[in-house]
């Protein structure tokens, strides 16, 4: 398989020069093997099972090997992170050791690593990444604060954007035949259920709930819904429903193997904002599993009936909703390298609501509204109006994401980008 180039890729090199061991985490299937193994002269696969025994049998092996040396799946012997943090302590250079793992250990080390071994978090390829269209406005200049010129042309349209959305980020997938990658996709989530909960300590007693309740989370994809009327969309009707408890363990887990993203709340600067809510909004790694979890393809995407049946609260249609999961992978994997955070806007009444808030270090913000139309109107930006009157010059810029065919600034001043221009 062709090597697609990573934003991550200058991140990682950025870090290597100075730091002696990184972690480099995220889902499986997203890339990690390939992006470390570049930089490696030694890889330690402990997902095979005779180099399994020798890290358990040897736990120094790996402080003799040539370096750079990459641990692959470190998280199957959790004491090897131990080993390299060790390493650290006594001196290893920039750069010495790699460490990737698609799930956080069920058996902790006993050390958390803090100060020793610095997590890079992989994430499905964003939009950028994939090549369709050529990137004319950066986020890092939206969170410059300068203003800048906004242009450029898209001819990426609706549909393309759909295929996308169904077609995945995931590199291995996405580089099959259109014809296979639902079975490749369905194939993931299968093993999701049926052995990487397992892996991870937790018994699926009832699978077919497990399953019911992924569907009913990738159908709250893009709201702040909440736990219980998840649960209620996953079980309509059904007197045995799962404890809380359980749900939450699911929630938990998914999190570990890096597969939900949970959008936080934005809590404001100082006592400007008040009011705020604290929900988080609900999102998958990768709008493709959502997709497949509802079972619905890009065709019945682009049909104006929303195709998921299952009863929660949403403002729009399906496609939108899996649009601004597209928009918000991209704007994270563009914001993880600006070091830059996003959250989301919303107020306790909801008379106000913000997509995705991007936050440099300072405070400051970037404000994002993400729109399923080619030309928003004033109804599109009353938010982000609403927010520059509250926030004045700690709104370093504004934004609607589209799905149209130019980027433009408004006469307001708020900026027009099509998802297919927006970069890092």
């Amino acid at each position: 398989m062709t090597y697609l180039p990573r934003i991550v890729d200058q991140q990682l090199d950025d870090l290597l020069e100075g730091l002696p061991a990184i972690a480099l985490v995220g889902p499986k299937a997203v890339g990690k093997t390939e992006t470390a193994s570049r930089r490696a002269k030694t890889i330690l696969d402990l997902g095979d099972e005779f180099e399994l025994r020798l890290a358990q049998t040897d736990p120094q092996r790996l402080t003799r090997v040539e370096r750079p040396v990459l641990v692959d799946e470190w998280q199957v012997h959790p004491p090897i992170w131990d080993t390299v943090r060790r390493a650290v302590d006594r001196g290893a250079g920039p750069g010495d050791f790699l460490l990737t793992g698609s799930a956080s250990p069920s058996q902790k080390p006993m050390h958390s690593g803090a100060g020793r071994i610095v997590q890079l978090r992989m994430r499905p390829m964003s939009l950028a990444e994939r090549g369709i269209a050529k990137a004319t406005v950066s986020l890092a200049a939206l969170l410059s604060g300068t203003r800048p010129d906004i242009s450029g042309d898209s001819t990426v349209g609706l549909e393309s954007y759909v295929d996308e959305i169904v077609a995945s980020g995931f590199p291995g997938i996405r580089q099959l035949a259109p014809r296979f990658r639902a079975d490749a996709l369905d194939g993931y989530l299968n093993a999701v259920v049926d052995r990487d909960f397992q892996e991870l300590g937790h018994t699926v007693r009832r699978p077919g709930s497990l399953r019911a309740w992924l569907r009913a989370f990738a159908a709250a994809t893009s709201t702040t819904a909440s736990y219980n009327s998840i649960l209620e969309a996953a079980t309509p009707g059904d007197a045995d429903k799962p404890a809380r408890t359980t749900t939450t363990t699911y929630r938990e887990l998914l999190q570990r193997m890096w597969l939900a993203e949970e959008i936080p709340a934005w809590t404001g600067l100082g006592s400007i904002m008040t009011a705020l809510g604290v929900a988080p909004k609900h999102q998958l790694c990768d709008p493709a599993l959502a997709a497949r979890l509802l079972n619905v393809s890009g065709d019945a995407l682009l049909t104006k009936a929303n195709p998921s049946a299952i009863p929660l609260p949403r403002n729009g249609s399906l496609v939108g909703a899996l649009f601004e999961s597209l928009t918000t992978q991209s704007i994270q994997v563009y914001a993880d390298a600006n070091r830059a955070r996003v959250s989301h806007l919303r107020t306790n009444r909801g008379d106000h609501e913000v997509d995705l808030i991007v936050e440099r270090g300072d405070g400051k913000v970037v404000a994002v509204e993400v729109k399923l139309t080619a030309l928003p109107d004033g109804n599109d930006v009353k938010h982000l109006r609403w927010l520059q009157d509250k926030l004045g010059d700690d709104l370093l810029d504004a934004v609607v994401v589209t799905s149209g065919p130019a980027a433009y600034r408004r006469e307001d001043g708020i900026a027009v980008v099509p998802l297919a221009l927006l970069g890092v």
